[in-house]
């Protein structure tokens, strides 16, 4: 049965694209109707396949944006200069067009509604899509006594944030999100703390301590994610507890 489960998920399918929307200057989000689609947990991605009218065909992976919800999904793509796919899937994909995935992918760095042990989300760029879905997985929880989640964000700019309106919502609706932003380049006017790297200092100040013996869950770029996973532990928070996604040269999915 596992084995076969493991097929079903490993076979590409043919997704529609029923809306498009745009996070940031150069992301976007893609939501998909998947026919067949067997269900995902927060943290897991997908093979997205283009082939070109020649025969060509190239694959990247992509992170899943959305919690489970029938046979829609949402991915978001960031545009990488000069990249060979994400430009198709930013600028010129359209609503109504067809692409190839298959999926999902990943059963390691995922998080499952259980007991409500904190989790702690760190984030560097379009690192936050795959910690989104567990957000989003999060709400979708039925029942109360739902993990305390905390997010910490770090991004170049204001303009960069991705799911800006929603994490806003969400941070303030009371139901047990908090989220910190840490700007890099450029802090907004007013922002509690100026433009620079995560630091021991804001890990520190807003994480949750390592007595409360968070899950932790770090996804970006590879320097980002190794800095703050060596930030944490230097902390005193356990390795074991500690997952991490990277992308970029020596990393993971784009």
């Amino acid at each position: 049965m596992a084995r076969t489960a493991i097929l079903e998920r490993l076979t590409w399918r043919v997704g529609t694209v029923t809306e498009l929307r745009q996070e940031s200057p150069t992301a976007r989000t893609i939501v998909l109707h998947i026919p067949g689609w067997p269900g995902h947990l927060g943290g897991q991605h997908v093979d997205l396949r283009l082939t070109a009218p020649d025969g060509y065909s190239t694959q990247r992976s992509y992170s899943i944006a959305s919690a489970a919800d029938g046979e829609r999904v949402e991915l978001t793509v960031e545009e990488i200069p000069d990249g060979e796919v994400s430009p198709y899937l930013t600028q010129v994909l359209e609503v109504g067009d067809a692409l190839e995935l298959r999926g999902p992918i990943g059963g390691w760095f995922v998080w499952r509604p259980g007991p409500p042990t904190p989790v702690q989300l760190i984030a560097g760029g379009s690192g936050l899509v795959p910690l989104m879905a567990m957000i989003r997985a999060r709400a979708a929880a039925p029942g109360t006594g739902v993990a305390p989640f905390r997010l910490l964000y770090s991004v170049r700019e204001p303009e960069a944030l991705l799911y800006a309106a929603e994490l806003g919502e969400r941070a303030t609706d009371g139901t047990g999100l908090e989220v910190t932003y840490a700007y890099t380049r450029l802090a907004p006017e007013g922002h509690e703390r100026p433009p620079g790297r995560v630091d021991a200092a804001l890990v520190r100040d807003v994480t949750w301590p390592p007595e409360s013996r968070p899950s932790t869950f770090v996804c970006g770029p590879t320097g980002f994610v190794e800095s703050a996973a060596g930030l944490l532990v230097a902390a005193g928070h356990d390795p074991a507890l500690i997952r991490t996604e990277r992308f970029g040269p020596t990393g993971g999915r784009p």
